[in-house]
């Protein structure tokens, strides 16, 4: 099979994998868009992670083709295994699932065991075919970090892999921003000790080139954070489904139940909730009505504090329920018109790829001095993007600031349009 694609132009799938692309677990991707309530700001946001999963697919091969032509001899079943696990490495997300999984912390990850069971089990029809062509247990080795050799699981989940050389493509196109990387790219992959690590050497010396471009793809990564993954009106709306499955699980709404939907039928189990206030958040989700920042920390304003914060707040604490009480009692609102935003401190993880050095193996961020500190000045700037949200309906910001400026004890960072003029 060959399939076009807007990123990579034409695909080739062997027998065996559009096999398995035809399962109805990988079908559902199709429903399931990449960047979640981004569309709401970047209209052109509506690519999926079906279309990630093919991309993927895509950079992994390139990067096993110039492992090959470098003179590493892999073998064919080898590659096929590594080509598998990156098309089928998404099918366990569910809809908007980054926003209750890693930023609220709901439900756990998409690639918890319990849902890799439910996802590749023998009830599935894609562990059927999976066993049946031979390649489920060494599918699942490798997305669980396992396998005959590090580097095979590191081509599909590492640092810079191909699920990173993909969506930063793909994220940007869709969004339409003329950012992307060359595709020099790909040419540095090696490996080393059995590892992948980018190599920075050529013929013995060091080599500057690779090193600015590899720096450049943190810089496209930061870019997208910024632009993209953080935005506010994003993150607002992430918030508001969040915030839905939180009052959702208090009765009937279970991890289980989202298995087999795709968003737009996760929204219509939203809009049909027994409860009044999952109601007004979906359909505020469809209609555009969205939450807006009422109240804005950042590590800025709390210093010290940061720390303690995330600690306290972040992820299902019962201190953070108790917080967004409190300010909708002083505010006088009901508590689903108040959603406490405080993710964990944000890091480019990407800064610590293995690179191949005169000096050995390092990760890119130890290979800063004082004259080129550029990875870890990237880092903190990264770090800096972090933010501490109060939303609440348009309706409800003056006296919802007015409350959380009174709990927390410190004045917003964001006084709102109107104070702003």
């Amino acid at each position: 099979m060959v399939i076009r694609d807007p990123i990579h132009g034409d695909i080739d799938l062997t027998a065996e994998e559009a096999r398995v692309l035809d399962t109805r677990e990988m079908q559902r991707l199709r429903g399931i868009k990449q960047l979640g309530t981004a569309y709401l700001v970047y209209p052109g946001c509506t690519h999926t992670r079906f279309d990630h999963s093919l991309g993927t697919l895509a950079a992994a091969s390139r990067i096993l083709a110039h492992l090959g032509r470098s003179g590493f001899d892999i073998p064919a079943a080898d590659a096929a295994l590594v080509r598998m696990a990156a098309l089928v490495h998404d099918v366990t997300h569910v809809p908007f699932g980054h926003t209750f999984e890693d930023e609220r912390e709901i439900f756990p990850r998409h690639d918890d065991g319990h849902r890799t069971e439910a996802f590749f089990g023998d009830r599935s029809e894609l562990g059927q075919v999976l066993k049946a062509l031979g390649l489920r247990d060494g599918v699942l080795d490798l997305l669980s970090g396992r396998g005959p050799s590090p580097w095979m699981a590191e081509v599909v989940s590492s640092t810079v892999d191909a699920d990173l050389l993909d969506y930063l493509r793909r994220d940007a196109y869709f969004a339409g921003l003329r950012r992307d990387y060359d595709d020099r790219i790909f040419s540095y992959f090696t490996l080393d000790g059995g590892h992948l690590v980018m190599n920075m050497l050529r013929h013995g010396l060091e080599r500057p080139d690779a090193r600015s471009e590899i720096v450049h793809l943190l810089h496209l990564r930061y870019f997208l954070t910024e632009r993209v993954y953080l935005h506010h009106t994003k993150i607002a709306a992430g918030a508001m489904i969040a915030k839905a499955v939180e009052i959702g699980t208090r009765t009937w709404l279970t991890e289980e139940r989202l298995y087999t939907l795709t968003d737009e039928q996760f929204l219509d189990l939203l809009a049909g909730f027994p409860d009044p206030d999952v109601q007004e958040l979906a359909a505020r989700l469809r209609a555009r009505r969205l939450y807006k920042r009422a109240y804005v920390l950042s590590g800025q304003s709390l210093g010290a504090q940061q720390a303690q914060i995330i600690q306290r707040f972040s992820g299902p604490t019962r201190e953070h329920t108790q917080l967004e009480e409190a300010i909708a009692r002083r505010a006088r609102v009901r508590p689903a018109e108040v959603i406490l935003y405080c993710p964990r401190a944000s890091y480019i993880k990407e800064a610590q790829v293995p690179v191949r050095t005169r000096q050995g193996v390092q990760p890119l961020a130890g290979l800063d001095s004082p004259l080129s500190g550029d990875v870890g000045a990237l880092a903190r700037q990264y770090a800096d993007l972090w933010r501490l949200y109060v939303f609440a309906p348009p309706e409800r910001v003056e006296v919802v600031r007015t409350a959380a400026r009174e709990v927390f004890g410190l004045p917003s960072e964001y006084a709102g349009k109107a104070a702003a003029v």
